[in-house]
């Protein structure tokens, strides 16, 4: 599923809520690579876009790779490899919201159910949905990020 744009290697299909075996920022279920790979064949490589916005702004938006256009307002999370598929899968957040999300391991899983947004698997009668969980102390000193303060000092 990776590498990563630090370079660190991610498991193949994570489970959600599960600890990453090294640090990465995002990574996929089993479900999610299978899917994946179903839709780049009906749409060429693809990319995901998590904006925090309207139209299901909680759910990663799926688009083919290029249809949405990135700027220095979005930040690159990841390049997700899967295998099957020659191009990795990039990972893209708006700024803002990797504002209040840089401390999550974020995990794309799969759900029965259409969104109302655009995205490419919209057709297919199932969503992509965003799993998450903080960092371990771990991870959050692997990736230089600082833990949130969760009480006052």
């Amino acid at each position: 599923m990776s590498p990563d744009p630090e370079g660190q290697k991610g498991p193949q299909a994570g489970r959600p809520g599960e600890p990453s075996a090294s640090p990465s920022r995002v990574d996929l279920t089993g479900e999610a690579a299978d899917l994946l790979r179903r839709l780049t064949v009906l749409h060429g490589p693809l990319m995901f876009h998590q904006s925090g916005g309207c139209c299901d702004g909680s759910s990663p938006m799926c688009f083919p790779a290029g249809d949405f256009l990135t700027s220095e307002a979005d930040v690159h999370l990841a390049d997700l490899v899967v295998e099957g598929i020659a191009a990795p899968v990039g990972f893209w957040m708006s700024v803002s919201q990797y504002a209040y999300w840089k401390h999550t391991h974020l995990t794309v899983d799969v759900v029965t159910g259409r969104g109302s947004g655009f995205s490419v698997e919209a057709p297919e009668g199932v969503r992509f949905l965003i799993r998450s969980r903080l960092f371990t102390d771990a991870e959050s000193a692997a990736l230089g990020i600082e833990r949130p303060r969760l009480l006052p000092d």
